[in-house]
């Protein structure tokens, strides 16, 4: 059974940054592409940024690109958001998935396996 949990969440004011964390157990990472995607209240879930297997390319959805930065680090089994210049338009529930066959997808389902979220605040 694979199991992904998301930690780092929070409140924090526009300008602000956070890190999210999601821990996978049950099997390792190597094998799997990996991605962040979030969800506003009243919006569908939307791709936020992926990674592939060997972490040698990273996808970025435009509206954050330059200022988050997706890593990897399999000998952990932890997948890595690093959030910097955070927008009151950032606030969602933050999501990380994975994906055992294929590269990384924009859609939600190309992933198998999900985290249950953490939510992040940014106020302005």
């Amino acid at each position: 059974q694979v199991q992904l949990v998301e930690s780092g969440g929070g409140w924090v004011q526009a300008g602000g940054s956070l890190r999210l964390s999601c821990g996978v157990s049950g099997r390792t990472i190597s094998g799997y592409a990996m991605a962040w995607f979030r969800q506003a209240p009243g919006r569908e879930r939307e791709f936020v940024a992926g990674i592939i297997r060997n972490s040698t390319r990273t996808y970025y959805a435009d509206r954050v690109k330059g200022r988050f930065t997706i890593s990897r680090d399999n000998a952990k089994n932890t997948l890595y958001l690093q959030m910097n210049s955070l927008k009151p338009d950032d606030t969602a529930v933050y999501y990380c998935a994975a994906r055992i066959n294929g590269g990384v997808g924009s859609s939600a389902g190309d992933y198998g396996y999900w985290g249950r979220g953490t939510q992040v605040t940014v106020t302005s």
